[in-house]
């Protein structure tokens, strides 16, 4: 089980997360409880109840390895937490799970205007917050007014509102914005609409996490009832829900640390679902009794990124990255000594595909490769002529020399609690090491603080790409530069690039959706020339669930398509347990997640759960 759980929304918003104004881990706190519920198995009850919680309750139990950064939908980026805000909040669209197109939501339908610059949406009149009240245009319309007039609120989704001029509810049922310029994301504003009348009494969006009054009010699926960090997440299903309400009478997301340790809850069956597994994992539940491998393509990227040399939007530099990374020819030479193949056959062993572009292959109008001319193929000769070039000779020793008189060795950050980080990093450090360049591997728990702080010089990073990439795509621009060093901005890795900021804004006001593609290939084109991006591999969604406690589930897309981490709320809210005489319908149905642990169950003796970028490696934000 990855423990870098998805970067979730195709942003891992920037899949990171914090709670902070940037797309970056927070390192986790606190220690797991140990009670445990009666359904658990134990010494004394070895054999779990399936799917019932001691009162009886069916309860659907997710092992999930990532740390929920922000319950307020204002400031979450990681795929965990964007993912709950999707049970607990309508969007005014959804995706659909077969094809991922454009559906409603919140909203049944929207209307431009000729010049494209007005958006008129209608609002259903059959959707209610869990507190009783009727959910309307103008909780839309303060939703998306608060982001545009307060910092705070714009931490995590303040890229879908830049370009509003005004936002008005004429009636409630009536949603109107207006744009400055044409944009194309009007049908996929990936934005939880909150309720006004409970959300218009916080005082400041930077710093309310939305974490101690429960139930927390919303309009979704389900209704967050209980929370307790690093430890779990339980929700209960809105019975009033428009599209109808859930199967389960509880949901519950539990909290391991360690991989090994949630697929032992698997196997045992004190948890029916385990996402994010390893090769190693994968492989010993394969031929299994009673558990079933789901393993389809993913959404989101696996890569190495290089510190361009951290800067805020006033233009001060900060930060230590090597100099070296600020020549082209460096980071070319680098990426040439990186076998992708390798990484693919070995670390991940098959359940993979070899990166080039920044969108995966899963989203086929957006997908890029490079030309034969342009790519940069695993060539160590041709990367050690390239060093050559840029100044960068051997001594006797066979040691790389900087500017500075001093041997080359490269800092990588990379997170303690992944393997394929730490595997990636023994490659490096072998096929670097041939050109002559040190690599020390700084494994961190946390490695937020030195990514804001720009000390580092290269990174492993990772974001879960949505239907719609603006998102992923914004965070390589130089409007998401912090404002000053002391601020953190939504930058993914503090790039900024002229050429590709004008094909980014062309992109976003262009309709045509053949010339939008082009656009956005254009700007993978720009990314990877640059080099600052080495997509290394796309990787599978590889997750495992109890075939003798399920019935059924959708999985999006409903044809090979994954469980966790959707863009929407298809696989929990479709869920059916395995004694129902329900079926969730759907043709790509799988099995249903059926827990064996009461709401309050937390993990025995796993410790401290560690927080891991909703970008990270096991799919994120969205």
């Amino acid at each position: 089980m990855n423990t870098q759980d998805q970067h979730g929304r195709g942003r891992p918003n920037p899949g990171r997360g914090l709670p902070l104004r940037s797309p970056r881990l927070i390192a986790a706190s606190g220690a797991a409880a140990l009670a445990l519920s009666a359904g658990l198995a134990t010494p004394l009850n070895p054999a779990p109840r399936q799917a019932e919680a001691a009162d009886g309750k069916k309860v659907l139990t997710v092992a999930v390895a990532q740390s929920v950064d922000s319950l307020s939908p204002f400031l979450a980026t990681r795929l965990v937490s964007t993912s709950l805000h999707r049970l607990l909040y309508e969007y005014l669209t959804n995706y659909d799970p077969k094809d991922a197109r454009a559906i409603p939501g919140l909203a049944t339908k929207w209307t431009p205007s000729a010049d494209k610059l007005t958006w008129t949406y209608t609002i259903r009149s059959d959707s209610t917050w869990s507190d009783g009240k009727q959910a309307t245009a103008e909780d839309a319309a303060w939703t998306f007014n608060k982001m545009m007039t307060d910092d705070g609120a714009a931490t995590a989704n303040g890229s879908f509102v830049a370009n509003f001029r005004k936002v008005t509810a004429p009636s409630p049922t009536e949603l109107v914005i207006e744009l400055k310029k044409p944009q194309a994301t009007m049908t996929a504003l990936d934005v939880p609409i909150v309720p006004r009348h409970v959300w218009e009494k916080v005082t400041d969006f930077s710093e309310f996490n939305n974490d101690k009054d429960f139930p927390v009010v919303g309009n979704g699926p389900f209704v967050l009832t209980g929370y307790k960090p690093d430890s779990y997440v339980r929700l209960e299903p809105n019975k009033d829900f428009w599209r109808g309400a859930p199967k389960f009478d509880e949901l519950v997301f539990k909290y391991y640390k360690d991989g090994d340790a949630a697929v032992a809850a698997l196997q045992k069956g004190e948890v029916s679902f385990v996402s994010g597994l390893t090769p190693a994992q994968s492989a010993a539940l394969e031929n299994q009794e009673n558990i079933k491998v789901n393993d389809a393509p993913g959404r989101r990227f696996y890569a190495l990124a290089t510190n361009p040399g951290a800067r805020s939007k006033n233009g001060e530099r900060f930060g230590d990255g090597h100099p070296s990374l600020l020549d082209q020819r460096v980071r070319h030479a680098l990426f040439m000594a990186v076998d992708r193949k390798t990484i693919v056959d070995r670390v991940f062993q098959g359940h993979a595909v070899e990166g080039e572009g920044y969108i995966p292959p899963r989203f086929s109008p957006y997908f890029w490769e490079p030309s034969a001319s342009q790519e940069l193929a695993y060539d160590p000769a041709k990367a050690a002529q390239l060093l050559d070039e840029a100044g960068y000779k051997k001594n006797g020793d066979g040691k790389r020399i900087g500017k500075d008189g001093k041997p080359i060795t490269y800092r990588v950050l990379c997170h303690a609690t992944d393997p394929n980080d730490k595997a990636v990093g023994q490659y490096l450090d072998e096929w670097w090491g041939k050109l002559g360049i040190g690599v020390t591997l700084n494994c961190l728990d946390n490695v937020t603080d030195p990514w804001l702080a720009g000390q580092y010089d290269l990174a492993f990073d990772g974001w879960s790409v949505n239907p719609d990439p603006d998102f992923v795509l914004s965070i390589h621009t130089c409007a998401a530069l912090p404002a000053t060093p002391e601020e953190t901005g939504a930058t993914d890795n503090f790039i900024c690039d002229k050429k590709y900021d004008d094909l980014y804004s062309r992109q976003l006001a262009e309709y045509d959706p053949a010339k939008r593609a082009d656009l956005v290939k254009q700007m993978e084109s720009r990314l990877y020339d640059t080099g600052y991006m080495n997509v290394m591999a796309y990787p599978n969604a590889v997750e495992a669930y109890r075939t003798d406690q399920i019935k059924s589930i959708r999985t999006m897309p409903e044809d090979a398509g994954n469980i966790y981490g959707q863009d929407g709320y298809w696989s929990w809210w479709s869920a059916v347990p395995a004694d129902s005489g329900e079926s969730s319908g759907g043709s790509g149905s799988t099995g249903v997640v059926i827990g064996v642990a009461a709401g309050v169950v937390v993990l025995a003796g796993a410790g401290v759960f560690l927080a891991m970028r909703r970008r990270s490696t096991a799919e994120d934000r969205e």
